[in-house]
């Protein structure tokens, strides 16, 4: 039989073909019509008609031939933009190569001749669907927002005018973008009345909500970031939007099975909420945790379990009546071991167990109730279970949480087995597992044992220096690594009698004997620690770390490099390794800080003791940098008394950095390089000089040695010979200084006579003003040192044969008063040098004569 067909079918089609032909004619003519009247526009100079008619004309048929003459005059007329002409080719062609080049336009210097067709491109991106241009677009639009006026202007006034509209538009194409509209709602200069900001701004916030609460909208965190910028401009007023089933989405952002990014802004966003939240945010979270947990399903308990292990830092009061429920702990850990076997369960209450060790109680129900599956877990767990449960168990341990009053026995304690794992993780798992490694480590590091196991182990100090390098950009490998540094490498703290008395009481109220320091916590084992730890390379590695700067960070730097240096054969090393510029930024950067505690004293600390022992002019070399006067200013604020605090208060202070700040000030005072004495000079000679005048001899030793080392320079050495009343008080002080009992007090100031009782009248006189000046003087030239009789012989010598003749004879009657001669012939007698010799038959010559 033959097929039969209806017969109306090629007829109905063809009319169909006609419609879409005249359809498309029209389209045509259209389109060319709108390009010749852009190209006239655009000859007019009324460029943005003359770009929104090619927009529609493109929009009809792009592939016209008059819409791509029309394109190609506008872009050749004198009167065009180069970024104006990749807008186009961007929007009209979707060629992303021109988005690319937009955006590198954008961040050349040429970006500012874009001024005035910043808005007109802003126009043509908008214009299209987002879907049809590349991320570049994301870029464009948040750029020209920042860099012009009338684009700020015009976003505010389409939000005003169409918020929901306009938000969906801009959302759609980026991070950048979306941002972008909180920037602009939250500036008051762009809106007529605060009333309308206010309202665009709720508008915005419930937007953004509203994104949120989209199902599986938010995985990029776009939506949370949002709600994050706002909430924290406005907190108080916004936070009233977040009703319970914004709340719940918030929460469920939390799920580890999220990116980071999402968890991290959702936390955020949590804890601005909490802020201020008072009881409904506690009601809230109280819903939320036990509503899922009573279900006892495993995506509940997922969702119940994340949320409190990131909520626990935030709220921790909070967190810990939740986990101390009772009977959650009990009813729980059957669950867990009969009933889930999704190993995302196991690692969400991982995350909460390791949370929750923040809180004293929490660990003692933990050590009661979940020991036995951690050990489980640490043996028989997957991927990052072994690692996490290691972790936990450290926690316990190092901080003695133990079931119920009873005593801890061996196993209890040791942390051996734990420590092996996660050297073991660290050297082979090659990062999937390294940020909870490091984090147990951190813990058990504290124990004496475990200090000196990882210092005498090179392969774990060089993976850790290794795993430090690599993971530079992850703040918590970043802080934990350093954490480990610094434990082994801490100088156990020089406590006063007040201060051993005050912790033995401490422990007789906790019913402890007071514990016996352990042998591994003396000096040489740290000094040894610290030495190993320098020779694996150490300092290039926070060199590098601090290259982007963290509070957290640096101080943990400053600390590690306190200790490091007190070993002054290290102090080289820590040198070439680049310590030192390390030391000066940070140092300059906690001075430019208003706190005043030990954290922003340690980075100027460590520089003194590392320039003690260095030659200046090998560290800092002829127009490197830094600047050889670039470390003298952190090395003085080391010498100025704490804000609020008497010089001679009784207050504690750290005589240690004072002390070694002075060596180091009297290293740098003798390089050949003038400036550095004339800094500390002008700097510092007030602090010396109090400093000169303490109760505490080897500070006053010091002082007296960098008064010493300055008098070389004619900056100081007017100090003692402009024969004003000030300079005599400062000559009679170092007169008496060279009469105490310290020989190398001695040393110093009879060296300071020395060299300006040379060519300074003015001294010679001021000297002879004070009546026991000849006696102090003759005593140093029968002293047991031969530095301190070579010096004094020097300033008698200087003295008798000074140039004035009045003067000169002044001071032979004076010295002649006391025996000067015969003084003289006895300290001759006993000495060979023939330098001593000489200056000693000199003055005695002259005084005979």
């Amino acid at each position: 039989m033959v097929k039969a067909y209806p017969i109306s079918a090629p007829s109905s089609m063809s009319k169909m073909a006609a419609v879409q032909r005249m359809t498309r004619k029209l389209s045509e003519e259209r389109a060319s019509v709108l390009a010749n009247e852009a190209v006239a526009l655009s000859l007019s100079g009324d460029k943005v008609q003359a770009s929104r008619k090619l927009r529609e004309a493109a929009a009809l048929v792009n592939d016209n031939p008059d819409v791509k003459a029309a394109f190609l005059a506008i872009h050749n007329d004198q009167l065009s933009s180069p970024l104006r002409d990749l807008c186009r080719r961007y929007f009209l062609y979707h060629d992303s190569t021109a988005g690319d080049e937009a955006v590198n336009y954008l961040k050349s210097p040429d970006a500012a001749n874009a001024a005035p067709v910043a808005l007109e491109c802003l126009q043509i991106v908008l214009e299209s669907q987002p879907t049809t241009l590349s991320s570049a677009q994301d870029f464009i639009i948040a750029e020209l927002a920042r860099q012009s006026q009338p684009v700020r202007q015009y976003l505010a006034t389409e939000l005003q005018a169409s918020t929901t509209e306009f938000f969906d538009n801009v959302y759609e194409r980026g991070d950048d973008a979306a941002n972008c509209l909180r920037s602009i709602v939250l500036d008051g200069s762009l809106w007529s009345s605060e009333d309308v900001r206010l309202r665009v701004e709720d508008d915005l916030f419930q937007l953004f909500l509203a994104k949120l609460m989209e199902t599986g909208h938010d995985h990029d965190g776009r939506a949370l970031k949002g709600i994050a910028l706002l909430l924290i401009a406005d907190t108080q007023r916004l936070h009233t939007f977040i009703d319970g089933e914004a709340f719940e989405a918030l929460m469920g952002s939390l799920d580890l099975r999220l990116p980071a990014v999402v968890r991290g802004q959702a936390t955020l966003v949590l804890s601005k909420f909490f802020e201020v939240a008072d009881s409904t945010g506690q009601d809230f979270l109280y819903d939320y945790i036990r509503k899922h947990v009573e279900r006892q399903k495993g995506d509940d308990l997922v969702l119940a379990f994340s949320a409190s292990a990131h909520l626990f830092p935030v709220v921790p009061t909070m967190m810990a009546q939740l986990f101390l429920t009772e009977g959650f702990l009990p009813s729980i850990m059957p669950l867990l071991e009969n009933q889930f076997s999704n190993p995302i369960v196991h690692d969400a209450f991982l995350m909460l167990v390791n949370a929750a060790c923040l809180d004293g109680a929490c660990r003692t129900a933990i050590a009661q109730y979940c020991t036995p599956w951690l050990a489980h877990k640490v043996s028989n767990g997957t991927g990052k279970q072994p690692s996490l449960s290691a972790t936990v168990l450290a926690k316990l341990r190092t901080s003695g949480a133990r079931a119920g009053d009873q005593r801890a026995n061996q196993a209890d304690e040791d942390v051996s087995e734990l420590v092996d794992l996660f050297k073991t993780t660290l050297v082979v798992e090659e990062g999937r597992n390294v940020s909870d490694s490091i984090e147990g480590l951190a813990y058990t590091s504290l124990k004496p044992e475990v200090k000196e196991s990882l210092a005498k182990d090179p392969t774990f100090l060089k993976s850790l220096l290794d795993t430090l390098n690599s993971s530079h950009d992850s703040p918590e490998v970043v802080v934990g690594g350093l954490s480990i540094i610094s434990n082994l490498t801490q100088y156990p703290a020089n406590l006063s009698e007040e201060q051993k008395r005050i912790s033995q009481l401490k422990a007789y109220a906790n019913a402890t004997k007071p514990a016996d320091p352990s042998p591994l916590e003396n000096e040489d084992h740290v000094k040894a620690r610290c030495s190993a730890v320098v020779e694996a390379g150490v300092v290039a590695t926070l060199v590098k770390l601090n290259k982007r700067r963290s509070p957290a960070t640096s101080q943990l730097t400053d600390r590690i490099l306190l200790s490091l240096s007190k070993n002054s054969k290290d102090r080289g090393k820590i040198a070439q390794q680049g310590a030192v510029k390390l030391l000066i930024l940070h140092a300059q950067k906690n001075l430019e800080s208003s706190e005043n505690n030990n954290a922003t004293i340690d980075a100027a600390h460590a520089l003194a003791r590392v320039l003690i022992s260095l030659n200046p002019s090998h560290v800092f070399a002829a127009g490197s940098t830094p600047h050889i006067t670039d470390a003298v200013i952190p090395l003085v604020a080391l010498l100025k008394t704490p804000r609020g605090q008497p010089v001679f208060s009784d207050q504690p202070r750290d005589l240690l950095a004072v002390f070694e700040s002075l060596l180091a000030l009297t290293n740098l005072a003798s390089a050949p390089e003038p400036s550095a004495a004339n800094s500390i000079i002008k700097t510092a000679w007030d602090e010396i000089e109090e400093l000169l005048l303490g109760n505490n001899g080897m500070i006053r030793r010091a002082a007296c040695e960098l008064i010493c080392n300055l008098t070389v320079h004619p900056a100081c050495a007017e100090k003692f010979a402009d024969g004003s009343s000030r300079a005599g008080q400062r000559l009679h002080l170092l007169i008496a200084m060279a009469d105490v009992d310290d020989m190398p007090t001695r040393r110093a100031a009879s060296g300071a006579l020395a060299m300006l009782t040379e060519g300074f009248s003015s001294v010679v006189s001021a000297l002879l003003e004070f009546e026991r000046s000849p006696e102090i003087l003759l005593d140093l030239c029968r002293d047991d040192d031969a530095g301190v009789v070579h010096r004094g012989l020097v300033v008698v010598r200087n003295m008798v044969c000074e140039e004035d003749d009045a003067l000169a004879t002044r001071a032979r009657t004076s010295f002649k008063r006391q025996g000067a001669v015969e003084k003289l012939k006895t300290c001759l007698k006993k000495t060979k040098d023939p330098t001593l010799l000489q200056r000693g038959v000199d003055a005695l010559k002259t005084l005979v004569e």
